[in-house]
């Protein structure tokens, strides 16, 4: 086996555990509210911001829980400026990983993960629209937009990794700075 196989066999075996560690973690209630997250994750102390990250990134590549949770959590733990540091890495990480997901397994697994009445309605429109860039630019800049599915299904286009992540890095900040400021006491 040569080294490249082993890295990402390793990276596999990370993600894996960490993915079973967070989902134990779900079903034991520590992702209900910000209350029951913001416990967990001051748990990790001083690991905790990279935790947030971690769990940011998470939620993104594995939709169960909304990111302005972990945003407000963020915000509550870490001040301001700290939240949106742990929020803004975590999610364009997260995001930009979603993208190649989709780019390398297809519309086979996007649509595993998507109701179907969901990904057929935004497929159309893709499909159709000149103005596919624009639109995923506007949907990371508003609050509770289902970015998540965007991300994935981002990965289905044409659309350069290049041309997602500055889209996710220019359009992204702004709704968590919102959340930051929002829930920082």
């Amino acid at each position: 086996m040569d080294w490249q196989r082993a890295l990402s066999v390793g990276v596999l075996l990370v993600c894996l555990c960490f993915t079973a560690v967070l989902f134990k973690a779900y079903l034991d209630g520590k992702f209900h509210s910000v209350e029951t997250l913001k416990t967990y994750v001051s748990g990790f102390g001083i690991l905790a911001p990279a935790m947030l990250t971690a769990i940011q990134a998470a939620q993104v590549v594995v939709p169960v829980l909304p990111g302005f949770l972990g945003c407000a959590v963020g915000a509550l733990l870490f001040g301001s400026a700290g939240g949106f540091w742990c929020n803004y890495i975590g999610i364009s990480a997260g995001s930009i990983i979603a993208f190649l997901i989709a780019r390398r397994y297809g519309m086979g697994l996007v649509k595993s993960m998507f109701r179907e009445k969901t990904y057929e309605k935004w497929s159309e429109w893709a499909g159709k629209s000149r103005y596919f860039s624009w639109s995923l630019f506007m949907a990371m800049v508003l609050p509770l937009f289902p970015d998540d599915f965007f991300c994935y299904f981002a990965g289905l286009t044409k659309l350069s990794a290049k041309k997602f992540t500055v889209i996710i890095f220019l359009g992204k900040p702004w709704c968590i700075l919102a959340y930051s400021l929002l829930f920082a006491q």
